[in-house]
């Protein structure tokens, strides 16, 4: 074996299809001096024992391109490498059994057209004139995407491995990393049992080993094994080599060609997690033993699927464990703890089809410091406090695995590992009739049912409207009618604090954020290409401190990307004390007159303007109140010391009955933001869109001749036509919009609903998208054309609309 090399750009730790793919492109990039360490040898983990089928539709357009990118690489890589890899384009087909899972199917379909994908949907029999051997007697239809395909998990591996090497990348079988080394803060190398390697960039693509390798970097890596099994038959008739890949999730089971017979395997409700007291050493090429009795449930749904199975000779029941994360979603990017520590890692089962496309993407993010595109679904920084503890994520994960087939509804939530982290007003919420939701571990009041009535607090999913409409509408109309109080207390809240605070915050905050104490300001933070990474308000409390309010589920990212982002020299430091305040948001014509009956303060136009912050006294409790909404109407934002939430949530009940108080939960708060035309971060904004693109242009400070990160390009950007604009659309009330339709203008595609819902003010179905146009987009050419949306299949026609539907004047929300 060559000996290791003291010195390196970048050390890849893991030699399995994540780590072979992204040292590839490393490569291709320039990043040549990069080593890959392997502790066995190559595909030794678990990519050799992968079942190798290769889908590309997700529900995020990104992550979609994403796989492409793999089936793209695919296509080519035998031919640039000599190598063979078992690709093949034999497509992909998806069955449904039953209405709910058609009308999935058709919506899904939908969006694959919104991604450009030619996902096609078959009748019963078209679908079993693809693949004979499956009996069709409970199939509604099916749906086929022609360019999905398999490859030979170990192959694809070699060949990405020989491709990389091409480019003069290194490889070491053998070779454990047993310490990462940091000095003053950085990456500067890595031990082995064969010498140390000096590098700023380590490479986390380790497989089911990654969270014991991110704990030598001092970094969580949220994942854990589960078991996985799949049949190999013999040869069997009428199998060939074209045969498509199959899923059959209502019953729970995939199918792939494999030398003229089938690999059948499934995700089952009660998977068997494994390596609970961690991995045994020297556990490479190995498996399980096969476990008959787990297994016999799937082998009876599949033969009622597949009859020939029922004769057919078995090869291996084969039992390799696989690693998991308790999102289902793999894990990119640099570690928040650690800089020049990266992970791809926790693939649940896809690694080979997002294998190519994720390094791809991985290896750029680590050249140019930042993600290529948005890759929040996949991001490391989407994970925060619940995901420190490995039995939380084990609990999660299993619950995850068993639902990998199950129907994905709308506004579904999960139950395991709850409740986690709990606001001071749980059990007054509880006895309320709320109906909990959660997020990043948080239990949050979603809506609340009318226990009076007999309404239980609990959801019923289904792709109509669902169990909570009438509530939520309840809670929508007091919100516009009288006043409600949200339990918000699980916002993400930072101090920015030190001499430089304002100099920090100003070049970060694409607003103008150096306004007197008792300001607030609503601003993005963009990145280098321009792009909305936080979207936030900043209240500034004094001339060295400033209070941060962001969502719940970009904790982690936002208070990286603020610390990370302080130029180097400045005296200024974030600190989360999300749990030392509580926020109740307060909202509604009557807000003003309910907390004026509990504090002393001026809460006039005059006293407390809009976009303002003051520390003020409300029932006894010390209060910083912003006045600012999501909503669309008169409120506050009261950001409470948790000791004091009770006795203050307790006070607006007891004072405001006379004024039709209610208390509100976060899917009022969605159809209120719908209406008023407010953004929704991670869905209608995000990393690959601009304030200009977004509508959000009025908020940068494009006018002052003030520097800020991602100003260049916004500037640039001011003086030559967009691409895309942010629209609203309005379809018939009975439409149900959940985000991803189609748009089409004056017939032709030009892009989808990033999220939708239902108006109950305006009482219409609601969306936004953005309308694309190479040859350029304004208000002109938005507003003249003729819409048409694509759900589940189906065109309906909808109105198109740029000014807010609710309250365009602002007049409510400064009464």
């Amino acid at each position: 074996m060559a000996d290791l090399p003291e010195e390196a750009r970048a050390v890849v730790i893991g030699g399995g299809i994540v780590g072979c793919s992204t040292a590839y492109h490393l490569g291709k990039l320039g990043w040549t001096d990069t080593i890959v360490l392997e502790k066995a040898k190559l595909t030794s983990g678990s990519t050799w024992h992968a079942a190798g089928l290769v889908g590309q539709l997700r529900t995020s357009a990104n992550i979609t391109q994403m796989l492409g990118n793999s089936v793209a690489l695919y296509d080519r890589l035998e031919e640039e490498t000599g190598l063979a890899t078992g690709w093949k384009m034999n497509g992909g087909l998806r069955l449904a059994c039953n209405e709910d899972r058609w009308t999935e199917v058709r919506r899904q379909a939908t969006t694959a057209h919104s991604f450009g994908l030619d996902m096609q949907l078959l009748s019963p029999k078209e679908a079993q004139d693809l693949w004979p051997l499956m009996d069709i007697g409970d199939v509604v239809g099916a749906a086929f995407l022609p360019t999905d395909g398999q490859a030979s998990p170990s192959d694809i591996t070699q060949a990405l491995a020989r491709g990389a090497r091409m480019t003069g990348v290194k490889f070491f079988e053998d070779t454990p990393v047993t310490r990462i080394l940091i000095e003053d803060g950085r990456i500067a190398g890595v031990e082995t049992p064969n010498g140390t390697v000096r590098c700023s960039v380590v490479v986390n693509c380790a497989g089911q080993w990654a969270r014991e390798v991110g704990r030598l970097a001092g970094v969580n890596v949220p994942l854990v094994s589960v078991q996985h099994q799949y049949l190999i038959t013999e040869p069997i008739d009428g199998v060939t080599s074209g045969l498509p890949t199959l899923r059959d999730p209502d019953r729970l089971t995939y199918y792939k060609e494999e030398v003229g017979g089938l690999v059948m395997g499934g995700y089952e409700p009660n998977p068997i997690p494994w390596a609970l007291d961690g991995i045994p050493d020297k556990f490479e090429f190995t498996l399980l033993n096969s476990d008959w009795d787990h297994f016999s449930d799937m082998m009876e749904l599949a033969l009622g699927r597949v009859p020939a199975l029922g004769t057919a000779g078995v090869k291996e029941l084969l039992n390799g464990p696989e690693s998991f994360t308790p999102d289902g979603n793999f894990i990119l990017g640099e570690a928040p703890e650690q800089p020049g520590f990266y992970i791809g890692a926790g693939f649940n089962a896809f690694g080979i089809a997002a294998g190519g496309g994720a390094g791809m993407a991985l290896a750029e993010w680590i050249v140019a410091g930042e993600p290529p595109f948005d890759l929040w679904p996949v991001d490391i920084r989407r994970f925060g406090r619940p995901h420190f503890d490995t039995d939380w994520i084990r609990t999660r994960t299993l619950e995850l695995y068993g639902k990998h087939y199950t129907i994905a509804w709308p506004g579904e939530e999960h139950d395991s590992g709850r409740p986690c982290r709990r606001s001071a007003l749980y059990d007054r919420l509880e006895a309320a009739g709320a109906c909990f939701g959660e997020k990043l571990g948080w239990e949050r009041p979603n809506w609340f049912a009318d226990l009076a009535a007999g309404e239980e607090p609990k959801d019923v999913y289904g792709f109509g409207r669902q169990n909570w409409f009438e509530a939520v509408g309840r809670e929508h109309r007091a919100t516009r009618e009288a006043v409600t109080v949200f339990d918000q207390s699980s916002f993400a809240k930072f101090m920015v604090i030190g001499p430089d605070a304002e100099a920090a915050l100003s070049w970060i905050c694409a607003g103008n954020v150096a306004r007197p104490p008792g300001r607030l300001v609503y601003t993005q933070m963009l990145n280098k290409r321009g792009g909305i990474e936080c979207d936030l308000t900043v209240a500034r409390l004094s001339a060295d401190r400033y209070y941060i309010v962001t969502g719940t589920g970009f904790a982690t990212h936002d208070f990286d990307w603020i610390r990370r982002n302080i130029p180097a020299g400045l005296n200024a430091q974030v600190v989360d004390v999300t749990s030392a305040y509580g926020t109740l948001t307060v909202m509604g014509p009557n807000s003003r007159e309910l907390i004026s009956r509990l504090t002393r303060a001026d809460l006039s136009n005059d006293g407390f303007p809009f976009g303002t912050a003051r520390e003020i006294g409300v029932a006894s409790a010390p209060v910083l109140a912003l006045r600012v909404t999501y909503v669309g109407e008169l409120g506050w934002e009261l950001h409470v010391p948790t000791e004091y939430l009770v006795n203050v949530y307790d006070a607006l009940f007891e004072t405001g009955a006379d004024l039709g108080i209610r208390p509100a939960g976060y899917r009022a708060i969605e159809t209120l933001r719908l209406e008023k035309g407010y953004r929704a971060r991670g869905s209608d904004i995000g990393p690959d869109y601009s304030p200009l693109e977004s509508g959000l242009g009025w908020a940068v400070k494009l006018k002052s001749n003030q520097d800020f990160l991602g100003r260049e390009v916004v500037q640039e950007l001011a003086g030559k036509p967009l691409t895309k604009m942010l629209a609203g659309f309005t379809v018939d009330p009975g439409t149900v919009l959940l985000g991803r339709e189609t748009i089409y203008r004056d017939g032709e595609r030009v892009g989808w609903l990033s999220s939708g819902g239902y108006g109950y003010t305006v009482e219409k179905s609601i969306g936004y998208g953005y309308v694309r146009n190479s040859g350029g987009v304004d208000r002109e050419h938005v507003l003249s054309g003729a819409y048409e949306l694509e759900v589940a299949t189906e065109r309906v026609p909808a109105d198109v609309f740029l000014t807010p539907l609710y309250d365009p004047s602002m007049a409510r929300v400064k009464a």
